[in-house]
């Protein structure tokens, strides 16, 4: 047993002894009388050993707290294994008390109504993440949102996937990433118009600032739909470009003008793709596609 001598001068309050702390235990004692003082100190090494490796990873043990958990990740949980400390197996009474205790925690986390409308909400969200391959950071802001939302008390009267699609899709927005309602939509089997309705209702009440969604995002994902190839795509892209340096998208929906330029990129590089076959693929009509395609070809001179 090693021991180390802390604060000779601090000396025990019985005999007057001086202190002495066991680096193994952590307890620190009365080397005269044996009187313990502290059972057990903090250790004041860090956490994990750091390698040349994972040198900038400084994450901790266990999952990190986030917003797209109903619980926010902080709520503690009884393990499932029915042996004590010392690793004995509990004894018949004791499994049965821990099994009602574990099943009392879990109603305890859910007995507000606003407990059980989160929960039931990011259960959804978990699954939109992978249909709509959404990134962490779109989905922190997607639970902020519907948070803000629920703490309104906006959700009451409107369905849950409704509002939620909602939320996503104004997080999409608001990072730029290529997502329309029909997408958000189709992932949640809600229609169109319910969140559509859901939305302006959250940009209303929460006074959420909305960028304009960029064209040249809205092409890679109609032309992956509908599977063209790169150049194709390209000069796509060059065709909105020059259309933003003439000033002529100016009130006109990124989605339409993405794609009028594919269309336009389709007839150039003599692609068999048909106009109800992009409007298919961006969600718009035939029509939008016609008049955007014809102004483009008359403002470019194409």
């Amino acid at each position: 047993m090693v021991m180390q001598a802390l604060n000779t001068s601090d000396n025990c309050r019985r005999c007057k002894g001086s202190m002495l702390t066991d680096e193994s235990t952590g307890e620190r004692f009365c080397q005269r009388c044996g009187n313990v003082v502290v059972e057990r100190i903090e250790d004041a090494r860090p956490e994990r050993r750091s390698f040349v490796e994972d040198h900038d990873n400084k994450s901790r043990t266990g999952s990190p707290s986030s917003l797209a958990i109903h619980d926010r990740g902080l709520a503690t949980m009884i393990g499932r294994e029915n042996n004590d400390s010392s690793g004995k197996s509990l004894s018949v009474s004791m499994k049965y008390d821990m099994k009602r205790l574990r099943v009392w925690d879990g109603r305890s986390q859910t007995q507000a109504s606003v407990d059980k409308n989160l929960k039931a909400a990011f259960m959804e969200l978990a699954k939109l993440k992978d249909k709509l391959t959404l990134s962490d950071a779109i989905i922190e802001r997607t639970a902020h949102i519907y948070r803000k939302a629920v703490g309104k008390d906006l959700v009451r009267g409107r369905s849950i996937p409704g509002v939620l699609g909602a939320a996503t899709y104004a997080a999409c927005r608001d990072f730029g990433a290529p997502r329309t309602l029909n997408d958000v939509s189709d992932a949640l089997n809600v229609k169109r118009k319910d969140i559509s309705k859901s939305y302006r209702m959250l940009v209303n009440k929460l006074d959420l600032k909305m960028p304009v969604m960029d064209s040249q995002n809205c092409v890679s994902g109609i032309a992956s739909r509908i599977s063209l190839d790169e150049k194709t795509k390209r000069y796509a892209l060059e065709v909105i470009r020059d259309a933003s340096s003439a000033e002529i998208t100016a009130g006109k929906g990124p989605m339409g003008l993405a794609a009028a330029a594919l269309y336009i990129s389709c007839l150039k590089h003599k692609v068999d793709i048909s106009q109800r076959e992009i409007a298919l693929a961006s969600g718009i009509t035939e029509v939008t596609i016609r008049n955007r395609y014809k102004d483009l070809r008359r403002s470019l001179g194409i």
